[in-house]
């Protein structure tokens, strides 16, 4: 069999840090991405390595390949790309899953699914358990991306009741770090560039709405932790960072990080946009033994080093 593992998606923000951890084990891996929101330059240190390999290639369409691993991250995951192409952003998470069982199931390979905390919506309950359904909204402008992510989670679960497939759903909260796309609409990298740019920092609604956010390296540790749990665990398992911030929080943090003459701008609040989101972790830390150990004050440090470089400011 081989051992290679494919990443889907691998040149995105998420995913290239995965095969940097992948290949820094000794692991060989396939990045696959369609570079639509992923971008050569988030591995292009891992080009000469002997370990690496990437396909360009768009998991809506079926691709034949020998792995041992599928870690299933391809689909873009901020607003401002999802709904770009709200139909072309489904047909990711659907097809896309279908495509990348199917190989599973021929392969006997053991597979994730990236999945998220849209798939609550606009939770009703809170903290977010992985027992609770979620509110979400079939027919807005973000259902492209909450329901694709909810039907692939369907998906995995069936296949692995009727194939017996060895599957692993984890739902990723709030992620930030290096290599987040600087124009994704999310509101680390918001606030950060228009910080470093001296523009006024646009705030949706009144700031109270909250979020919690993890730096990227715990979310890869508990990423690889899952994958390598004992077959039963099958999840779905939220992933993230339980200690909340108020958006005026996050914003208050990166101004007083970042100096300058920025102001605070109020918008009205985007359609469907949660007022929280904060994961309860208990099933992390009892079945993975995992927890996050970054905060965001020393998480927002390198991150902003990262903008900091890109934007020569």
């Amino acid at each position: 069999m081989n051992d290679m593992i494919m990443v889907t998606g691998g040149a995105g923000f998420l995913g290239s840090h995965l095969c940097d951890r992948l290949v820094e084990q000794g692991r060989d891996v396939l990045c696959v991405d369609n570079l639509f929101t992923g971008s050569k330059s988030n591995i292009r240190h891992l080009l000469s390595s002997d370990r690496f390999e990437f396909l360009r290639h768009d998991v809506t369409l079926p691709l034949y390949i020998e792995v041992q691993q599928i870690y299933n991250l391809a689909c873009p995951a901020s607003p401002v790309h999802y709904q770009h192409d709200p139909v072309q952003t489904t047909k990711t998470s659907v097809h896309g899953a279908i495509n990348m069982l199917g190989l599973a199931k021929r392969l006997h390979a053991r597979i994730l699914q990236a999945s998220t905390s849209e798939v609550y919506g606009d939770p009703l309950v809170h903290p977010q358990p992985e027992e609770y359904w979620g509110n979400v909204n079939p027919i807005g402008i973000r259902s492209c991306y909450d329901e694709g992510k909810r039907c692939a989670e369907t998906l995995f679960f069936d296949y692995h009741r009727q194939h017996r497939l060895e599957i692993k759903v984890m739902r990723i909260f709030n992620t930030y770090g290096p290599r987040m796309h600087p124009n994704d609409g999310r509101v680390v990298s918001n606030f950060i560039v228009q910080a470093l740019r001296g523009e006024d920092i646009t705030v949706f609604g009144d700031g109270q709405q909250s979020r919690s956010f993890c730096y990227v390296d715990d979310l890869i540790r508990g990423m690889m932790a899952m994958m390598n749990s004992p077959a039963d665990v099958t999840g779905p398992i939220n992933v993230g960072n339980p200690v909340e911030f108020t958006m005026l929080e996050l914003a208050e943090k990166v101004l007083h990080k970042i100096g300058g003459k920025s102001k605070l701008c109020f918008k009205p609040l985007p359609g469907d946009d949660p007022r929280q989101r904060k994961p309860d972790i208990t099933k992390a830390q009892n079945l993975l033994g995992w927890q996050p150990t970054i905060s965001l004050d020393d998480g927002l440090d390198p991150t902003i080093a990262y903008f900091r470089k890109l934007l020569d400011c």
